[in-house]
């Protein structure tokens, strides 16, 4: 497989196969965002995109899902993403469906007899970076979207067949609005019931545009136990959801992972024990080079 870039996926997609479909991310303006910085976005040649598939299956590969990268492939154009889908499914018979990123504008650029042709031809889970459940963050961040376009485009998908997966960040609306962030997005994903959720506790490049931010003092960053706290939070509001969740901190060596409603009570334990063993020492602020 050649490849540019970053692999960056779902957790829930490691047993995928992973068919890059473009180089880079056709939006690439989240502020806090560097994985594809460093590239021009380019739709990879249909010539390409067949060879990787026909490369698996002469390999006697045969699996059960396929992941499109690289960010956003959803923004594709759906002729496009039907002939791929096409050539998928004659490769691999054992395939049960084909996963993705996609943004809220991706989706909206498609009809609904677009959306519902996607399904059938395999499209199953679409993962949509929602981050926020504030409309004033999803604005600082750059985000393309408000938390009621992405409650209608969700719509839109789930009325198609689709499944709605969703990645969040806590910390990134800032310090001091942890909970306030964690009781929006609880609220959201209530009335929108996501299948999965893969909190990515936000970490600040020095080289992203977040960054100068908060050199300019527009951003003050929360730090990691507010950001535990605020995911605390967060699952108890989803106490009467059946979602499939995972927490990342690449600050702090904890994950909290595991099923709701089942596994809700021991995650929370988790980050309570975290935070009760950290005492009074100051919590660190998650800023990489």
């Amino acid at each position: 497989m050649e490849y540019e870039g970053q692999i960056c996926r779902s957790p829930m997609e490691r047993s995928s196969f992973m068919l890059p479909v473009m180089v880079g991310c056709s939006y690439n303006r989240c502020k806090f965002c560097m994985l594809f910085k460093h590239l021009t976005y380019r739709r990879l040649p249909m010539e390409q995109i067949f060879a990787d598939i026909r490369r698996v299956a002469d390999l006697g590969g045969d699996p059960k899902w396929v992941f499109l990268g690289d960010g956003n492939a959803f923004s594709l154009p759906a002729e496009d993403l039907l002939t791929i889908l096409q050539e998928i499914r004659w490769a691999f018979p054992s395939c049960q469906g084909v996963n993705m990123d996609a943004t809220v504008t991706s989706i909206a650029q498609k009809t609904d007899e677009q959306l519902r042709l996607l399904t059938q031809a395999g499209v199953s889970h679409l993962y949509l970076g929602i981050e926020s459940g504030l409309d004033d963050v999803l604005r600082l961040m750059d985000k393309d979207h408000t938390k009621a376009q992405a409650m209608e485009q969700i719509r839109r998908i789930q009325q198609a067949g689709m499944v709605f997966d969703a990645h969040i960040m806590t910390g990134v609306a800032g310090k001091g609005r942890g909970r306030e962030n964690a009781l929006a997005l609880g609220e959201f994903f209530r009335r929108t019931r996501p299948s999965r959720m893969v909190n990515f506790s936000m970490f600040i490049h020095r080289r992203a545009p977040l960054y100068q931010l908060i050199q300019q003092g527009k951003f003050v960053p929360a730090d990691e136990g507010e950001a535990l706290e605020e995911e605390r939070v967060l699952l108890h509001q989803l106490w009467n959801m059946e979602v499939e969740y995972d927490g990342f901190h690449d600050i702090l060596p904890l994950r909290v992972r595991g099923k709701l409603p089942e596994d809700r009570e021991k995650m929370i334990r988790k980050l309570e024990k975290a935070l009760g063993e950290h005492g009074d020492a100051p919590w660190p602020v998650a800023l990489v080079d």
